[in-house]
């Protein structure tokens, strides 16, 4: 009796902060998809009092400017995840190996690097006037490859993999590079899913390397493209009353078209998330218990 009762309570606490963390996902795509006018009159309705798209309309007013952002971050994000996961998984695979000598000092040295950085200006003169980065794609790509956070992580999941599965295919003759990718990496499936999504939506994410690095328009990623909309929105919504011409600023579908840019944002990476939900909580309970 008292465990269904404590389960029942337990369900019912998920249940409740499972709502209160939907709740304002479902408000903000429902804002979107509202009339400006009956927003600004009856607040904010969890369904619409007047359906509209002139939020998504403000948007999408030049598709070609849009895609072309979408298409940068989606190359970003793959090709960003795929080389970052595969890094992160050889260096928290050499950290792992106990035979190897200077396994305390790799771990200290990558440690530090999570308490300690150069700061942004020796980082900018590095990434522009050294590296040559500045208006290129690798410049969205190359300062994220590496997260020392995720290289613990994957640590954590590879100091648990038995020794003698990598030795018995030594014996048979297996170099360590095929070891890894033949043995090491398919037995990390959970580990790599888990560590992959959080490089995803680090990329994904991402607009201050775009405002840092990139002045041409046919690199601006997502983000930063969403970013500079709502400055824009913003700044006409401040200073309305002190601009003159044809075009009449307080009709302007503000609060509609900041929530349609938070759906177009966040969107994408919500369908996703749900796929990759199972090796998610996999990968974050892996090793929480002991022998």
């Amino acid at each position: 009796m008292r465990k269904n009762v404590a389960r029942l309570l337990s369900h019912a606490v998920l249940v409740i902060v499972a709502a209160i963390m939907i709740y304002p996902l479902l408000l903000v795509v429902s804002i979107s998809f509202s009339e400006e006018g009956s927003v600004v009159k009856h607040g904010y309705r969890f369904i619409p009092e007047e359906f509209s798209l002139d939020g998504y309309a403000a948007v999408f007013n030049n598709p070609g400017i849009l895609l072309n952002a979408y298409s940068i971050t989606i190359a970003v994000t793959v090709l960003g995840t795929i080389v970052g996961l595969l890094l992160t998984a050889m260096i928290a695979y050499v950290m792992s190996r106990k035979e190897y000598r200077y396994r305390k000092a790799t771990t200290l040295f990558v440690v530090f690097t999570m308490l300690f950085n150069g700061g942004l200006v020796p980082f900018y003169i590095l990434v522009v006037k050294y590296l040559h980065l500045k208006d290129t794609l690798w410049v969205l790509i190359i300062p994220y490859l590496i997260n020392p956070f995720y290289v613990m992580i994957m640590k954590g999941f590879l100091d648990r993999m038995p020794a003698e599965v990598i030795e018995s295919a030594k014996i048979d003759g297996a170099s360590e590079y095929r070891a890894f990718f033949t043995i090491v990496l398919p037995l990390s499936t959970p580990a790599l899913a888990t560590v992959g999504l959080f490089i995803s939506f680090i990329y994904w994410n991402d607009w201050w390397l775009g405002l840092l690095f990139i002045d041409q328009d046919r690199l601006v990623p997502l983000q930063l493209l969403l970013y500079r909309i709502m400055s824009t929105i913003e700044f006409y919504a401040v200073h309305s009353q002190h601009l003159s011409g044809s075009v009449d600023v307080t009709k302007f579908p503000s609060l509609t078209t900041r929530m349609a840019l938070a759906v177009l944002g966040a969107g994408p990476m919500l369908f996703i998330f749900p796929f990759f939900q199972r090796y998610f909580v996999k990968g974050l309970t892996v090793g929480s218990l002991k022998e």
